[in-house]
């Protein structure tokens, strides 16, 4: 618990200055190294693909993604990219002497593509209109719900949520992470205004960011348990100590962020 802490209290104001006082060009660098090293862990820690070109593959196109989301978005180099991608490892595959099968390619593939798009949200809402205070609202929802989890689980828990894939979890804990999301979401809203100059946020729709984006924080911390279930790992890395590799740490950001970033649009803040 207290390297949870410590990490928390180091990373946090990292994030912070990396979102509002670096030069515009390190956020999608940024995000470019984080999904870069998310492919890395799942491909290696899991031992799924043991091919060096066709990881070095993947690696590549997610640390493009998210400089193509920030920088550029159009189609045509999007399809360019995939398409060299596709052949070189269709390429490598065939060579291998079908080592290497289509489970395989369609697993690196799902993966390069999925994790760097997910987290290139920050990348689109940050070219939003108020991007400074909604590009923190994942992270807030996704965080607080891990937090509050964890706490409420430790105090109250006793009936399991899904002993098979993460066997700590109680439904009481996911109880604490909704009340705990949706409570630092509608405080959010409250103090958007004199902190981000955002006025008149509708906290309703605040509260239903944080219930619905907890749900989906807490799924995605148990879609990648499964994945660890299914090969057998505590976790994915090290790279933070007590919380595990990126994507121990950043599994619920990674279904919060595109579901916030969607309802940007469909459910505004601010109407």
């Amino acid at each position: 618990m207290l390297k949870r802490v410590i990490v928390a209290v180091v990373c946090v104001p990292i994030l912070l200055g990396m979102v509002y006082v670096a030069p515009v060009w390190m956020l999608p660098a940024a995000v470019a190294l984080l999904s870069a090293i998310a492919i890395f862990e799942a491909l290696y820690s899991t031992g799924f693909l043991q091919h060096s070109r066709i990881t070095a593959y993947s690696i590549l196109l997610a640390g493009l993604i998210p400089f193509w989301v920030f920088y550029d978005s159009r189609s045509l180099p999007a399809l360019l990219g995939l398409f060299i991608y596709v052949v070189l490892i269709f390429c490598d595959a065939m060579a291998s002497r079908k080592k290497v099968g289509l489970e395989k390619i369609g697993g690196a593939f799902f993966l390069s593509v999925f994790i760097p798009f997910f987290l290139s949200s920050f990348l689109r809402i940050r070219k939003l209109e108020d991007w400074g205070y909604y590009i923190i609202l994942p992270f807030v929802i996704a965080f607080l719900s891990d937090a509050c989890a964890l706490f409420a689980g430790m105090a109250f828990g006793k009936h399991k949520l899904a002993p098979t894939l993460s066997p700590k979890k109680t439904v009481e804990g996911a109880i604490g992470g909704v009340c705990g999301a949706t409570a630092a979401a509608v405080l959010s809203g409250v103090l958007a205004g004199p902190l981000f100059g955002v006025e008149g946020c509708r906290l309703w729709v605040l509260a239903v960011y944080g219930v619905v984006g907890s749900v989906l924080s807490q799924l995605g911390d148990l879609s990648f348990s499964y994945i660890k279930r299914e090969y057998g790992l505590k976790d994915f890395g090290d790279l933070f100590p007590g919380h595990g590799g990126v994507l121990d740490r950043f599994d619920s950001v990674l279904f919060c962020a595109p579901f916030v970033e969607i309802m940007l649009y469909l459910l505004p803040v601010v109407k």
